[in-house]
């Protein structure tokens, strides 16, 4: 099968309903994706599909109808994304381990909504799972990220 992950074209020799979450790390060497729960419900795993942020523990390589997107193709050290920064900015991260989903669901919210409430940031943040609590720093660097968004 051939998939464009990051802008790249990749092909892997894998069977439709295997989890992209596996052909990603497994096949393909990308590992920001992480596995946490492998039924959807943690986020740790997410990635976008066409912009549209997806479980891809659930979502199978033959299902795949566009290009993904995973925390390696957001940003570099270098040149992070808004949403990257923010996190940063805000020392988000502990573990680090469900970061990569985090960053993944933030910058499609952000995109989507660049003047978001508490509450709307809750809500769009509420599949993503932190093992560490860090739900405060998340919340604050959603809407660093969104802010400058607006004044980007």
């Amino acid at each position: 099968m051939q998939f464009t992950i990051n802008g790249k074209v990749m092909e892997a020799d894998v069977e439709d309903d295997m989890p992209m979450l596996w052909v990603l790390r497994d096949e393909l060497g990308v590992l920001g994706v992480k596995y946490g729960c492998g039924i959807a419900q943690c986020g740790a795993c997410t990635v976008h599909m066409d912009g549209i942020p997806m479980r891809s523990c659930q979502l199978r390589a033959g299902d795949v109808d566009g290009p993904i997107t995973t925390i390696e193709g957001l940003g570099t050290p270098e040149a992070m994304s808004v949403v990257q920064a923010a996190w940063a900015e805000h020392q988000v991260a502990q573990c680090g381990y469900c970061q990569s989903g985090q960053i993944m669901t933030a910058t499609a919210f952000v995109l989507e909504n660049n003047n978001p409430t508490d509450e709307d940031i809750d809500d769009a943040m509420s599949g993503n799972l932190c093992r560490c609590g860090t739900y405060p720093r998340i919340r604050e660097a959603v809407k660093t990220a969104a802010k400058n968004l607006r004044v980007a």
